[in-house]
Parts: structure tokens; C-alpha cells; sequence
């Protein structure tokens, strides 16, 4: 956690990273990063609007889910910011992870991994399902197991608005959902349709769903709260695979196609296509991109500028890449589906690569960044293993903020 030199306050005044700016109304957030790269909390701002400030140098501001680059000496004015809101700061990162360190997880066929709140999550389920989850508080270093609320087939996690989202559905069409605003402890939740869950995300207020990863489905799933869900449809119906969020636009692929889509609010989805047919399995936002790999053992790779139309971009190997996350500045993908790897390549634009190895060659299945770690966790398909991974991003400190909330009413 990072140093805080002046505490939080809720009224107007002074700073410790500069006099708030001229229409800012209160200091919602302050203090400086100076031993520990990011900074983690929840804010509840008044719904106005807000502006971010970065001291002695840049950082990175992530709202909810929204990541906003904030220049050193600069502020950056965001939309409103509402009740109990999520907050990161982090410092700007420029040297990328050169190395990873292996650590130990209970045994699963772990699908997928998320951060918040200072915790990275893990769920499972595989093809045989169990109710196994874990959870890590020293950035995946060491693991302590949870359980979820019923033994099904999880296979996708994230986080968002203080609350982690886990979805099922990778062995059986059904309608299982959890969720928990501590990682620890989860409460059950029911999705709007009984259909193959694939991947969830957060942002822009709402968790999205999709749904087709064993199974064709034209169905999504959308939630403010990640506890009650209303059903949306998809452009194609088609295996979907994988979602995103940023730059405003929510992009979800699909496996073994072209088929591609994009939305502004998560209920109305237009069809857009990808480079080529391949085997789609992830996709990330960061540096103003969206990153796509595929686990279809080829090199292929995409990317958007805009979440609408897509690019080719060539990966320098071409094992199963299962799974990519940004933070950081960098995106980390690592590699896995059906087949043993070390692989793993970090870029910040999608056209360099650079290889970094893997401690263990096993099943890699999903990577999250969050506190300026990368952690890997693996198990994917039916293989239960005991093995994750971490690895360090470099940022540059130290770093003063500041939010500061805006009038209550614009004109």
C-alpha cells in the first residue's frame, strides 16, 4: 500500500499534491507513492465529476475499471464518480517483467485469475467442476483456499466497483454465478439465461458476460451489481470466448472464427470482424490497444485502436497463448490450452515481443496484473495442477496524487 502524507479528506481545502483546481469543490483522495508502486481503496464522490492529479511523476489512475494516464504535473478531468467507487493509482511502469517466480496453489484446474482490493482471486472447475477458489493477499507469492457457492464448471472471474464476479458454464450450459466483495467469501447468484458462460469483465458501471465457449450462443448478461443479471444479444451466434473493457467500448471475440463485437453500454452490440479465423482466446486493453492472442498454435495475433475494427500482428512463437492481461504499461501474455509450456511474451504495443520463460512447463490458463505484479495460475481443461507464477513490473516513484471532486451540478 502506498505511503499516505496527508490524510484523506472529505471538504474543501489544501493538498498534499497541489491546491485543488479552481472548479473542484472537496479533495476526495491524497497522499504519494514512494516504496510500493500502486495504491488501492474505495471513494464515494458526489456524482459530479472529478479531476486526478500526478506529482513528480506519472501515474496511471484506474476508476472502477477505467484506466486514465495522468502526466506528471498535469490534471486529467474523468466523469462522475459515484458511491463506493474503486480506485488504483499506480505509478507509470517502463521496464516490462524479465522473469518469473514460481509459487504453489491448491491443486485445480485453475480457469481464470483477477485483482482488487489488494487481492488476486483464482476460481476453477475444469471438466470435471468443484466449488474450488483461492486467493492471494501478497501478490500471488502464497495462496489460501476459498470456496464457492456450488460445485459447477467456473471458468471466468474479474473485478470491478468492489465487487469479484465469477460466471460457469465451461463444461455444461448453466446459469451459476457468484460473487464476493472480499475474494474470501462468496454468495450465490443466478444468471438471466442457462447457456455456457465463457468470460466476464467490468466496466463502464456493469459486468458483462458472454456466453458460447463449449456451445454456439448469440447471449449476453449484464449487471450493475454483479448479483442480478438482464439478458442482451450477441451479433453472431457463435462460441464466444473472451471480453473486454476500454477506451468506452466493451469487445468480446469469438473461438474458431472471424466474428467480433463491440458495445458502448453492454445491451447493444454491433458485429465487427477479426483479421482472420482463428481460434480467439483473449484479449486485453492498454496504450490506447486492444490486444488479442489465439490458442490455436500459430502465431497470429490482432489489434484495435478502437475496439471496432481489428489489425494483424504477428507473435514472434506460436505455442497455444491462452490468456493476456495489461498493467503496468505492458501487456503479458502467457501460454497453455491443451498443451505443457513455458512460454510467455510481454509488449507495450503489440508488434515488439519480448520472451520471458515460465518457471514450470504445465497447462498455463489465465494472467491478471494488479500492485504491479503479473501472476499466473494454471490447470486449464481437466488438468489439475498445483502451480502460479508472478513476476514484477518496475515503476517509477514516487508519485503524488490527488482526487478531487467537481461541482454537484454542471451547467
Amino acid at each position: 500500500m502506498g505511503q499516505s502524507t496527508y490524510p484523506p479528506v472529505s471538504s474543501g481545502g489544501s493538498s498534499y499534491s497541489s491546491q485543488p483546481p479552481e472548479n473542484a469543490s472537496s479533495v476526495l483522495l491524497d497522499g504519494q507513492l514512494v516504496t510500493t508502486g500502486s495504491y488501492s481503496t474505495t471513494i464515494s464522490g458526489n456524482g459530479g465529476g472529478a479531476y486526478l492529479y500526478a506529482g513528480g511523476n506519472p501515474a496511471t489512475f484506474t476508476i472502477g475499471s477505467t484506466p486514465y494516464t495522468v502526466a506528471a504535473g498535469s490534471v486529467v478531468s474523468v466523469p462522475a464518480i459515484g458511491a463506493s467507487t474503486s480506485v488504483t493509482i499506480a505509478g507509470s511502469s517502463y521496464n516490462p517483467p524479465s522473469s518469473w517466480t514460481s509459487s504453489t496453489i491448491a491443486s485445480n484446474n485453475w480457469q481464470s485469475v483477477a485483482y482488487g482490493l489488494g487481492t488476486f482471486v483464482a476460481i476453477g472447475g475444469g471438466s470435471s467442476g468443484n466449488n474450488k477458489a483461492a486467493y492471494s493477499t501478497n501478490n500471488g507469492s502464497s495462496w489460501t483456499s476459498a470456496t464457492l457457492p456450488s460445485s459447477t464448471y467456473w471458468d471466468s472471474v474479474c473485478f470491478g466497483n468492489g465487487y469479484f464476479v465469477a460466471v460457469a458454464g465451461n463444461g455444461n450450459a448453466i446459469s451459476n454465478s457468484a460473487y464476493s466483495t472480499n475474494g474470501t467469501t462468496w454468495t450465490a447468484s443466478t444468471m438471466a439465461n442457462t447457456t455456457y458462460w465463457a468470460s466476464v469483465c467490468y466496466g463502464n458501471g456493469l459486468f458483462v458476460a458472454v456466453a458460447g465457449l463449449n456451445g454456439p450462443s448469440s447471449v449476453a448478461n449484464y449487471s450493475s451489481n454483479g448479483t442480478t443479471w438482464s439478458s442482451a444479444t450477441l451479433p453472431y451466434n457463435s462460441y464466444w470466448s473472451t471480453i473486454t473493457y476500454g477506451n468506452g467500448y466493451f469487445v468480446a471475440l469469438s473461438n474458431s472464427t472471424t466474428y467480433a463485437a463491440y458495445s458502448t453500454n453492454g445491451t447493444t452490440w454491433t458485429a465487427s470482424t477479426m483479421p482472420s479465423s482463428s481460434s480467439w482466446s483473449s484479449v486485453a486493453y492498454g496504450n490506447g490497444l486492444f490486444l488479442a492472442v489465439q490458442n490455436g498454435g500459430s502465431t497470429v495475433g490482432a489489434y484495435s485502436t478502437n475496439g471496432t475494427s481489428w489489425s494483424a500482428t504477428t507473435l514472434p512463437s506460436s505455442p497455444y497463448w491462452q490468456s493476456i492481461a495489461f498493467g503496468g504499461g505492458n501487456f503479458v501474455a502467457i501460454s497453455g490450452w491443451f498443451s505443457n509450456s513455458t512460454a510467455s511474451l510481454t509488449t507495450t504495443n503489440g508488434t515488439t515481443w519480448t520472451a520471458i520463460t515460465l518457471p514450470t512447463s504445465t497447462v498455463w490458463s489465465s494472467v491478471a496484473y494488479g500492485n504491479g505484479y503479473f501472476v499466473a495460475v494454471a490447470g486449464y481443461y481437466g488438468t489439475a495442477t498445483t502451480y502460479s507464477a508472478y513476476a514484477t513490473s518496475s515503476s517509477v516513484l514516487p508519485v503524488a496524487f490527488g482526487i478531487y471532486e467537481g461541482p454537484s451540478t454542471t451547467y
